[in-house]
């Protein structure tokens, strides 16, 4: 944990590689003291985007992951963080895509460096500011790795009195307090809704992780340990926590100071357990030939969402591969509900929210659960922009104009610079004649947050359209910069065409071309 994150020379891995799907690339590499990634593609044969030809590299300065699953590396352009779309994978010592991202056909976007996510990485996570989730007023974060104030608060004074002063035990805190300590980065769910108005960047010890963060997961999971830090969805359906109850928690096993040696480990892990299967047979006579407990009891499985990575099953079975119900662990009456992990409170808003993210993939069983639920929120005196934004999102997309107008503008009223709200809003306003409107929505969208691709390419397109071409390219070039190899860029900057329309940038020679990506 306290190699988690720090700056990129301190934790540089150079390498490089070839990404036959999008024929670009990467390569990791220091020059006069400085960490860089490049990205290119040409035109030879191999390449899946003939013509396409890419350049560029960006200055890497802090790196996230201590390596032994892996590693990534974050950059900042024009005051805005984000991650490279590369991965170092430490089990298999290589370099490929981020996850997901293996198939794309294209270099990915800018991702995001959001403090929910840094959280579990850094210490002393800093806020975004109002205008991106990525925009910081310094650093993300001040401290390299996960420190001590992590699971034991302030330490000033415990160290003032060289060890004796007083200073957060997990253990002592009350069974909510003494599980989030360890579930702040250990537990990820289906589905994450933020309360409103909160951050995990504003989490502190003693504090109830529910307080801050709803997970929930579909009830037709039938495993828990498929993704890489689902550890304690798992272990809640084991029978071992059942039977426990709050006596077992993540320390009963894990030492968080250390970790056991290779040669140790069996011994270790199969002493944790001997602490609760106390029959006197249980130590000498079960399975003596294996001494490992996990190999059959806890095994290991790919990660579903990490990429060239495998996770231990913390779902602890008698029978590992027999059918394990869900029954133990949900109370749902359809298999597609969503159920929140452990017995936290939760309403309507919560619910909606999440269900909303679901339907954000298509799946129209799961928008109307969410608008059921939101509208309910709604009118039981919930208002915050996430609930606004996802209310308008899903009347938009079922054809409701008006009530979708009406809800970004409520958002708007909350927080003024979301950028999906903004985004659609615009265009709902373009549709309907009143271009003005649309075209001040879109550039407060891209003053405030200028990664945003899709308002600045809306935006270019307007001003295209209204004669102002030369603002266009600016906004078209300066869009480059975060997302070189966006089909929909290139289209416009080649030929003027976009979303099936078309509109000539006379001035196409004063579109820079070089190292950033044209």
């Amino acid at each position: 944990m306290a190699r988690a994150s720090g700056t990129a020379m301190e934790g540089l891995l150079q390498g490089d590689f070839f990404h036959a799907a999008s024929g670009i690339r990467y390569k990791v590499f220091s020059r006069e003291g400085r960490a860089w990634m490049s990205f290119d593609r040409d035109d030879a044969p191999e390449a899946s985007n003939r013509g396409s030809v890419l350049d560029g590299e960006k200055e890497l300065l802090y790196f996230i992951g201590s390596g032994h699953r892996g590693r990534t590396y974050l950059y900042e352009e024009e005051g805005e963080w984000f991650e490279i779309p590369i991965n170092f994978y430490g089990k298999k010592q290589l370099w490929d895509m981020a996850p997901n991202y293996g198939a794309t056909k294209t270099m990915p976007a800018a991702l995001p460096v959001d403090s929910n996510c840094l959280h579990c990485h850094a210490s002393a996570v800093q806020m975004a500011l109002p205008e991106a989730r990525n925009r910081y007023a310094g650093p993300p974060f001040l401290q390299g790795g996960i420190g001590c104030a992590a699971c034991h608060g302030d330490a000033s004074k415990h160290l003032e009195a060289q060890g004796r002063g007083p200073i957060v035990n997990p253990a002592k805190l009350a069974v909510a307090a003494r599980d989030s300590v360890c579930l702040q980065c250990h537990l990820e769910g289906n589905v994450a809704v933020y309360r409103a108005g909160k951050s995990l960047a504003e989490f502190r010890v003693g504090d109830d992780l529910a307080d801050y963060v709803v997970y929930s997961v579909k009830a037709n999971e039938k495993t828990g340990g498929s993704r890489a830090v689902s550890q304690y969805e798992a272990l809640l359906r084991s029978a071992c926590k059942l039977a426990s109850g709050d006596k077992l928690t993540c320390t009963t096993c894990h030492d968080p100071h250390s970790s056991p040696s290779s040669e140790e480990r069996v011994e270790y892990f199969r002493s944790r357990c001997l602490t609760c299967h106390t029959g006197a047979k249980m130590a000498t006579a079960h399975h003596p030939e294996q001494k490992d407990c996990a190999v059959c009891h806890m095994p290991t499985r790919e990660a579903a969402d990490i990429s060239h990575e495998q996770a231990t099953d913390h779902n602890i079975q008698r029978r590992p591969h027999s059918a394990t119900s869900t029954a133990r662990f949900l109370n749902a009456t359809e298999e597609d509900d969503l159920v929140p992990v452990g017995k936290v409170p939760f309403g309507d808003r919560e619910m909606g929210l999440a269900y909303a993210q679901l339907a954000e993939n298509g799946n129209p069983k799961d928008a109307e659960k969410a608008l059921r639920l939101l509208l309910k929120a709604e009118k039981n005196g919930a208002s915050d922009a996430e609930l606004h934004t996802k209310l308008g999102f899903i009347e938009q997309m079922s054809g409701d104009k008006s009530d979708a107008r009406k809800e970004y503008a409520d958002s708007l009223k909350e927080d003024p610079y979301d950028a999906t709200a903004l985004g659609n809003l615009a265009v709902l306003d373009a549709v309907s004649g009143h271009t003005a409107d649309a075209v001040d929505l879109l550039r407060r969208a891209v003053e405030a947050d200028p990664s945003q691709i899709t308002a600045g390419l809306n935006l270019a397109f307007i001003e295209c359209r209204v004669g102002n071409k030369k603002r266009a390219i600016e906004i078209l070039t300066g869009l480059a910069r975060f997302d070189p190899d966006d089909p929909a860029l290139r289209g416009f900057l080649s030929s003027g065409t976009y979303a099936g329309e078309r509109c000539s940038l006379d001035s196409r020679s004063d579109v820079p071309h070089g190292r950033n990506g044209y």
